[in-house]
C-alpha cells in the first residue's frame, strides 16, 4: 500500500518537474518573477480537455496545449518589453486574464454554456489512460512511471541544449546583465519574449498532464502553482547544487520529486490539512531563502573573527619582539 502511494507521489513528483523547469527558466536564467505560471498550468489542462473531451487524439490535444502555453508566456513578455509595464505586474495581469481566457476555452465543451469551471475526463481516453493500458496489456505495471520520467528527461535534455546554444547563451547572459548583453546588439526584448514563451509552455504541458493523470482539469487548479515550482527549484538547489546547467535542471527534477514525497507524507500521516498545504509551501519557500542568507552572514563573521584573531596574535607578537 504504501509502496503504491510513493510510486503516485514519485509520479506527481515528475509531472510537476517539468513545471518547475519552466519556473527554473525564468527564475534563474531570465531572472523574471512570472507569475502566469498560475494561468497557464490551467492553460494547459484547459485545452487539452476540452479537445480530448470533443474526442481529438489525446497525443495532438498535449501538443496543443505546449503551443497555448507558449502564447500565454510571449504575451506576457510583450507586456513587459514593448508595452513597458513593469514585469512583476505584467505576469499578475496575463495570469488575471487568463482565468477568465480558461473558462471560456473549457466552455468549448457545451454548446449551451460560454464559459464552464471545470471539464471531467472520467471517461475519456487520456495519454495517461492509453499508456496504463498498454502496461496491463505488457504486464508491466510501471508503465507510467516510465513515461513520465522518459517525457520529463526529454524535456529537461531539450532545456540544457537549448541553454548551451548561442541564443540560450545570450538568454543567460541577459538574466545576468541586460545592459552588457545590449551592447553585444542583442535583442533583449526578443529573448526575453523567447524565455517566457518556452517556460510557460513546459508549465502548460505539466498541467496538460496533471489533468489527465487526475482526470479532470479545473479553473482554481492552478493557484499556488508558481510557489511550488519556486519550491522545488529551491529544494533541488540545496540538494544537488548547480555547479552546471545540467546538474542545475536535475536539481530541479530531484526537488520537485522530493517536494512531493515531503508533502504526501505529511498529509498520510495526519501532520497536516490538504487546506494547509500552500501554505507549508510558503513557508518551505521562505525559510529556503532566507535561511542560506543566514548561513552565509555568519561564515562571513567566522571569517571576520578569525582574521581579527590573527591581527591580534601578529600585533602581540611584534610586541613582545
Amino acid at each position: 500500500m504504501l509502496s503504491q502511494m510513493v510510486l503516485q507521489w514519485v509520479e506527481l513528483g515528475l509531472i510537476f518537474s517539468i513545471m518547475a523547469l519552466g519556473v527554473y527558466l525564468t527564475f534563474r536564467i531570465l531572472d523574471f518573477p512570472d507569475l502566469t505560471v498560475d494561468g497557464s498550468f490551467v492553460t494547459g489542462a484547459a485545452v487539452s480537455a476540452t479537445m480530448i473531451y470533443n474526442g481529438y487524439p489525446p497525443a495532438a490535444a498535449t501538443l496543443a496545449s505546449l503551443f497555448a502555453g507558449l502564447l500565454a508566456g510571449c504575451l506576457t513578455g510583450i507586456l513587459h518589453t514593448k508595452g513597458k509595464i513593469n514585469n512583476l505586474l505584467s505576469g499578475i495581469l496575463m495570469m488575471t486574464a487568463l482565468y477568465s481566457i480558461n473558462l471560456r476555452i473549457m466552455g468549448f465543451t457545451d454548446p449551451n454554456v460560454t464559459s464552464k469551471p471545470n471539464i471531467p475526463l472520467l471517461n475519456q481516453e487520456t495519454v495517461v489512460s492509453q499508456v496504463e493500458s498498454l502496461g496491463n496489456a505488457a504486464g508491466f505495471p510501471w508503465a507510467l512511471l516510465v513515461f513520465f520520467l522518459a517525457v520529463t528527461f526529454i524535456f529537461k535534455w531539450m532545456l540544457d541544449w537549448f541553454l548551451k546554444t548561442e541564443i540560450g547563451l545570450a538568454m543567460r547572459a541577459t538574466g545576468d546583465n541586460k545592459r552588457m548583453i545590449r551592447s553585444f546588439s542583442a535583442n533583449t526584448d526578443g529573448l526575453i519574449i523567447l524565455g517566457l514563451g518556452i517556460s510557460n509552455a513546459y508549465v502548460a504541458l505539466s498541467g496538460s498532464l496533471f489533468a489527465q493523470y487526475n482526470e479532470f482539469a479545473d479553473a482554481g487548479m492552478g493557484i499556488g502553482m508558481i510557489v511550488i515550482g519556486l519550491a522545488s527549484v529551491i529544494i533541488g538547489e540545496a540538494v544537488v547544487g548547480t555547479k552546471t546547467i545540467a546538474r542545475a535542471t536535475l536539481a530541479v527534477v530531484i526537488g520537485a520529486i522530493l517536494y512531493r514525497i515531503i508533502v504526501g507524507f505529511a498529509l498520510k500521516q495526519n501532520m497536516m490539512d490538504a487546506s494547509d498545504m500552500k501554505l507549508i509551501t510558503a513557508a518551505i519557500v521562505v525559510l529556503a531563502l532566507i535561511i542560506p542568507g543566514l548561513i552565509e552572514k555568519r561564515r562571513e563573521k567566522r571569517k571576520k573573527a578569525k582574521r581579527n584573531g590573527k591581527r591580534s596574535v601578529r600585533q602581540e607578537e611584534k610586541a613582545n619582539a
